[in-house]
């Protein structure tokens, strides 16, 4: 297994300005809302004031599936809240209707699975089928273990997770990202966000969340426009 791809539950941006980030947002800390303005501010309005900043829209999950080639994203550039509130009106509301809604989108998973089995085969590794259909396989294979924690992102963002807050480190395509989840009472959605300040000056960061999720998320952002004016 290949350790140096990700890693959970670890230290990252929040955690220099919160004692305790995985307690920030919880329904009974003191505070919370001013918590939760603050990382916006932090992780979401700064690189967004400088059009650093995309919004990655995730559908094709349902009723327990999880199969990779069936996880969809269609990426928008996000600028402003004005923006975020287009495409809330671009995607329809209704489950039913998100693949006509997201025209376009493409497969998330599937590309980089694909070239993750190619590389593993050309090293002389058999791949099987059920390495192939079994995410919690993938890790034994160079690129596994990065592919599989955002695996386990997109699920949790599809289908709910326990804790309010969690904080993990992985590689990407575009070098070393903070992903930051959060599952409140207003809504769930990750931030993708590149770990080093100077790729911070050149690399997004992305706000990912499921479809459904467009509507809550654009109500807590709207309650939150005054952090959003940046001058």
């Amino acid at each position: 297994m290949h350790y140096s791809e990700a890693k959970e539950h670890t230290p990252g941006h929040l955690h220099t300005l919160f004692a305790d980030p995985y307690c920030a947002f919880k329904n009974d800390t003191d505070e919370r809302q001013l918590h939760i303005r603050i990382m916006l501010h932090t992780l979401l309005a700064l690189p967004m004031h400088h059009a650093r900043a995309t919004l990655r829209v995730i559908h094709g999950w349902e009723n327990g599936g999880f199969e990779p080639s069936d996880l969809k994203h269609k990426d928008f550039p996000l600028a402003s809240l004005d923006d975020f509130h287009r495409v809330v009106n671009e995607v329809s509301p209704n489950p039913q209707e998100h693949e006509a809604s997201l025209s376009a989108s493409t497969p998330l998973l599937s590309a980089p699975l694909a070239s993750i089995f190619a590389n593993a085969e050309a090293d002389g590794i058999i791949v099987s089928d059920t390495l192939r259909s079994t995410p919690a396989r993938w890790p034994a294979l160079k690129g596994g273990l990065a592919i599989y924690t955002l695996f386990k992102m997109y699920h949790r963002l599809v289908y709910g997770e326990d804790d309010n807050y969690r904080c993990s480190q992985c590689e990407t395509p575009d070098g070393l990202h903070e992903l930051h989840e959060f599952h409140l009472e207003e809504g769930e959605f990750a931030l993708l966000v590149p770990h080093s300040t100077t790729a911070q000056m050149t690399t997004p960061t992305i706000l990912v969340m499921h479809a459904s999720q467009l509507g809550p998320i654009g109500q807590l952002l709207k309650r939150s426009l005054p952090l959003f004016q940046i001058t």
